[in-house]
């Protein structure tokens, strides 16, 4: 038997396996939370021109600079400039005189300041001032946000609604994105029945509801992609490569669960024994995890000519037990969907938390624990409570979890008070 790989092997290897989609151009809209694909630099500065951050009167700062509520200074006002007024605003303003201006109004030339409101009597035609601004106050000055030629968005970066706001604030109406990937999920087990589905209680004895295909389908679109949930495939190597062959030419990537162990109807190790074949080059082996041991990594290829070669769709091929399969997701294919989306493999944060209670581990394996981690609000730190047994059956015990508690290799037993490393679920 092949030695285990480590965790950190075989991420390795899943990485080394898939590659970032092909970007093109997407709405701005539609580029939301995708990966920018393009260092984009700004067309126009921001502002573009000279403007007022007030409500007031643009005024030459000399001409007010002793006015006080004993001693205010009186200037006519020789019109106003409103925002979009265009040619019809005032553009000019001589020493000795003063225009009204609305906010984000261009600076009329000759003005260097902006007296508020609240500083006068809101007078016309001519105005008191009973406070002097300085000399560039409450002016935004073209360029002093973003100017022209500035790296706006590296490639790479995620986009967030505040970097659609800044792009379309520079006249951009869309951006090179990687897509998501659409992955194709599937269970296998003719014992499986499909969730809503009445259970017979003579044909369906030893039956039990797919819960799999639900659970990896939903973390594939909270990583960012979306899931083409197949469904379920009977224990039959002819039926799983028949559905295989299909969800290649539509998928970007394909996620099985089960059949990967060593039971004589492990139907997905049986269908693509041999490593690699005509249609598919799949590694199996163990990874010295608890749960997830058992996993299965490769490509299914598709089409190709004599000049162009096959298309590599990643195949990730995760164990049956619904811990094992999910957590094999967030520690292996969720990293390599998010480098086919464009982005940072990493996307687990590791918190250091104080355990509540003793655990246990067996010798050689990292085990990942369901944990509870409460984070004080006094700046005391952290802590994580361990959540049910090791079972990698334990569904309940997962959906109560909000943490993984990593156990390394070397450690048989924990005590109570000790600090561990925690991924915490559920985070971008």
């Amino acid at each position: 038997m092949s030695a285990l790989r480590t965790v950190e092997e075989h991420l390795a290897a899943v990485l080394a396996g898939v590659t970032p989609l092909d970007d093109f151009r997407q709405p701005l809209l539609d580029a939301l939370d995708l990966a920018c694909a393009e260092d984009v630099v700004a067309d126009v500065a921001l502002p573009r021109f000279d403007n007022s951050s007030m409500d007031g009167y643009a005024v030459v700062q000399a001409d007010v600079v002793t006015a006080s509520d004993e001693a205010p200074v009186r200037l006519p006002v020789v019109g106003e400039i409103g925002a979009g007024m265009g040619a019809d605003a005032v553009t000019r303003l001589d020493p000795g005189t003063c225009a009204k201006i609305m906010t984000g109004a261009p600076l009329p030339e000759g003005a260097d300041a902006v007296v508020p409101y609240e500083w006068t009597d809101r007078g016309a035609p001519e105005v008191w001032i009973t406070r002097s601004p300085a000399t560039g106050q409450h002016v935004r000055y073209a360029g002093e946000d973003v100017d022209h030629g500035d790296l706006l968005v590296e490639a790479g970066t995620r986009l967030g609604p505040r970097h659609v706001g800044l792009l379309a604030s520079v006249g951009r109406a869309g951006v090179r994105v990687r897509p998501r990937p659409r992955v194709a999920v599937l269970s296998t087990g003719s014992e499986l029945r499909e969730a809503g589905t009445p259970l017979d209680d003579d044909a369906d004895r030893d039956a039990i509801y797919d819960g799999n295909s639900w659970l990896l389908a939903a973390a594939v679109r909270r990583a960012g992609g979306i899931p083409l949930r197949v469904g379920l495939v009977p224990d039959r190597p002819d039926a799983f490569l028949r559905v295989l062959r299909e969800q290649r030419g539509r998928a970007d990537a394909v996620i099985t669960s089960g059949g990967i162990s060593m039971g004589d109807w492990d139907v997905v190790k049986e269908a693509l024994s041999g490593g690699a074949g005509d249609d598919h080059d799949v590694w199996f082996g163990g990874v010295a995890m608890q749960p997830g041991k058992p996993q299965g990594f490769g490509h299914l290829l598709h089409g190709g000519t004599e000049d162009r070669p096959p298309r590599r769709v990643p195949f990730f091929a995760l164990p049956g037990n619904p811990v094992s399969s999910y957590v094999s997701f967030e520690l292996f294919v969720r990293p390599a969907l998010r480098r086919m989306m464009g982005l940072a493999p990493e996307s687990h944060v590791p918190v250091t938390a104080r355990l509540t209670h003793r655990v246990t581990s067996p010798p050689g394996r990292r085990q990942f624990l369901r944990g509870a981690l409460t984070v004080a609000t006094d700046g005391s730190g952290a802590q994580v409570e361990p959540v049910g047994g090791p079972g990698s059956h334990l569904l309940g015990d997962l959906a109560s979890s909000d943490a993984l508690i990593v156990v390394p290799e070397d450690a048989t037993v924990l005590e109570a008070g000790a600090d561990v490393t925690v991924l915490r679920l559920d985070q971008d």
